[in-house]
């Protein structure tokens, strides 16, 4: 995938943040996006202001979290473009509550989104990218929570299960000509904090999350981090250049490696703890 010009990308979660910010990076390096978004609104926006640039781009809504809209997607950008090259899985949400003020819809609905719709990304995509037999890179939008437990769990849970994912399936599809890539951006200026805005209505009235004068201090304090974030697109070049090397990890700055640094050093303390034992067998 080192040279990008005139291939196909799928993009979900493109209608505004960092899914905006990789369609406007891979369009100006001639790539053909199809971008896809549950907002109707500013997905049009996006597609409108990238057309605008003589983008060669399409928009398609849906609902990630819904397998048969995905598969619906992916027919559409086949229909379009002729063939897909690039998936991008970035469509995220916020998550649900703490402990003790979770339900099972905010659970249901950060699982299908953050995390089902990568599964399904693969399953519906892999074998689309395999079939024209040209290469092709996947990129899954995870989080540094995807490394370090420091957002709400159900945030958590989802993000670890996009990095295990793509760190096994990475040595799967290589030899299929696949290369896959998993993002973990830290602070980035987006809408992530106010997921709610596009919460189906299947899943009902769900707790408060992120939204809110009462939310707690921690919660404050990132989104204010979040509103004085890195530069989606800037993020969107990181990932430009991810998938033309074929980064196997693309990160968006250095803030939180000490944190991670800590986490795998309390790992290797576990095992150190144990060293000088024999196992009974």
């Amino acid at each position: 995938m080192q040279q990008l010009e005139g291939k196909v990308a799928f993009v979900t979660g493109a209608g505004s943040g960092i899914g905006l910010g990789i369609a406007q990076a891979l369009a100006a390096t001639g790539v053909k996006v199809m971008l896809c978004d549950i907002e109707q609104a500013a997905l049009h926006r996006a597609v409108e202001g990238l057309a605008a640039t003589n983008a060669d781009v399409a928009g398609v809504r849906a609902d990630v979290s819904l397998k048969d809209e995905l598969r619906k997607a992916a027919e559409e950008t086949i229909a379009r473009f002729g063939k897909v090259h690039i998936l991008v899985n970035n469509a995220g949400v916020g998550g649900g509550g703490e402990y003790g003020e979770w339900t099972d819809a905010s659970w249901d609905w950060t699982i299908g989104v953050n995390l089902m719709s990568v599964v399904w990304g693969f399953e519906i995509f892999g074998p689309l990218i395999e079939r024209h037999g040209e290469g092709g890179q996947v990129v899954s939008t995870a989080s540094i929570a995807g490394l370090i437990a420091a957002v709400g769990p159900s945030y958590n849970v989802t993000k670890y299960g996009v990095v295990a994912l793509s760190e096994g399936l990475r040595v799967q599809l290589a030899p299929r000509g696949i290369g896959v890539s998993v993002l973990c951006p830290g602070f980035i200026r987006t809408q992530i904090m106010d997921s709610r805005r596009n919460l189906p209505a299947r899943f009902g009235a769900i707790e408060e999350m992120n939204e809110g004068a009462d939310a707690s201090e921690l919660v404050q304090a990132a989104r204010t981090a979040i509103e004085h974030g890195i530069d989606p697109r800037y993020v969107g070049e990181l990932v430009r250049e991810g998938i033309e090397g074929d980064w196997p990890y693309i990160f968006t700055d250095t803030e939180f490696e000490p944190m991670i640094a800590e986490r795998f050093a309390a790992i290797t303390a576990g095992f150190d703890r144990i060293r000088d034992r024999t196992p009974q067998r």
